[in-house]
């Protein structure tokens, strides 16, 4: 049977066995699928903190973030140099870009547009690097990047912002002004912005005025944010943070869930893709042991923090040779960059923290 079918098959059984008419997909690789972005052993950059020439992306190619600009797609993907240890984290990671017409065929920068340097986040930043982008637009057009920061002591998740994908500001640290600095020890990452689709393309999108945020890995929380910039995590009346996602035993996502594509506002609800990581021992049959899968869940629209349904099993799933091992040997299909474009769904993940691969949906149902 071949990859497509495989796809279609599993996620129409999906569907069939949660009834889910809300749900988005399903999510099927191209003919002959391939990854899209692979690593580039000759791609040379000039780090300014370091001042050596590098190989910016000669290990590792994946989990990115996707936008619709001018008529076309766009990746900003992580790539990871091969500097320090062999080991996950263990070398500095920046953000490359590249456009495609059609989706899947994508034309790269020759450097990266997003790194460590030496400004105020150069202590966040180095020697680790900028990972894992989630990007969204704004009402005026500028670009909010979400992205993790890694010195590879300790992470926090961060905003940028671009008028254009090649220019950028660091604003630091999305949860540095809460509360008085409340949050400012936390380690936190992984974080999707609400977004709607308007005017064809997907742009951040307010909810009972504030915009929305859900964000975190093991435990899933929310934020609200009236500029993009500076968040707010939401808290309960004794002041913790509002859990929305945990892990499920026997499920997909045993392990725990994290994140990721920004999610979207339908008439539905609020629609979450989130990648789902098996447990080691005890978790599903469906995947591998700690491999990591795409699952959806349903948020009210007029009470984020109330989940509707979430489904049982994962819509995308490692099944090529090249998402089931890799960096990342127990594989994964590392869901971050979702548009529509075209009249269809496109599905951008990395594959096994080494590459990046597409998958595509034509059912709509925003």
């Amino acid at each position: 049977m071949s990859a497509l079918i495989r796809g279609i098959v599993f996620g129409l059984l999906s569907l069939s066995a949660s009834g889910a008419s809300w749900r988005l997909g399903p999510f099927v690789r191209p003919p002959d699928a391939q990854p899209i972005i692979t690593p580039d052993k000759n791609a040379i950059f000039h780090d300014p903190v370091s001042g050596e020439q590098v190989h910016w992306e000669a290990l590792h190619t994946f989990n990115p973030g996707a936008i619709v600009r001018d008529g076309k797609i766009y990746l900003l993907y992580r790539a990871e140099d091969d500097s320090g240890t062999m080991k996950i984290g263990g070398h500095t990671s920046r953000l490359g870009l590249a456009t495609s017409d059609d989706g899947i065929h994508f034309q790269r920068e020759p450097e990266p547009v997003f790194y460590p340097t030496n400004d105020a986040e150069k202590s966040r930043e180095w020697p680790g690097g900028c990972e894992d982008p989630r990007i969204v637009e704004a009402e005026d057009g500028t670009y909010v990047l979400a992205y993790t920061q890694w010195n590879q002591q300790r992470y926090d998740a961060a905003i940028a912002t671009s008028p254009d994908l090649h220019t950028w500001t660091k604003h630091g640290p999305a949860f540095a002004k809460a509360y008085g600095g409340k949050y400012k020890s936390l380690q936190y990452k992984s974080i999707g912005i609400l977004t709607e689709l308007r005017e064809g393309r997907l742009k951040a999108a307010k909810v009972n005025g504030k915009y929305i945020m859900i964000w975190g890995e093991i435990s899933v929380h929310l934020a609200t944010s009236s500029n993009l910039i500076d968040w707010n995590p939401v808290e309960d009346s004794s002041g913790n943070l509002v859990t929305v996602l945990e892990r499920r035993p026997g499920l997909f996502d045993s392990g725990f869930p994290e994140v990721g594509p920004p999610p979207i506002l339908t008439r539905h609800g609020i629609l979450l893709l989130y990648n789902g990581k098996n447990a080691a021992n005890g978790g599903s049959e469906e995947v591998g042991p700690e491999a990591y899968s795409v699952g959806e869940a349903l948020f009210s629209a007029q009470d984020p923090a109330h989940v509707i349904q979430r489904l049982d099993h994962p819509i995308f799933r490692p099944e090529l040779p090249w998402e089931k091992s890799g960096q990342y040997v127990a594989g994964t299909t590392f869901a971050e960059g979702l548009v529509y474009w075209h009249d269809k769904w496109f599905l951008y993940y990395g594959c096994a923290d080494s590459f990046v691969g597409v998958a595509i949906s034509g059912k709509l149902e925003p």
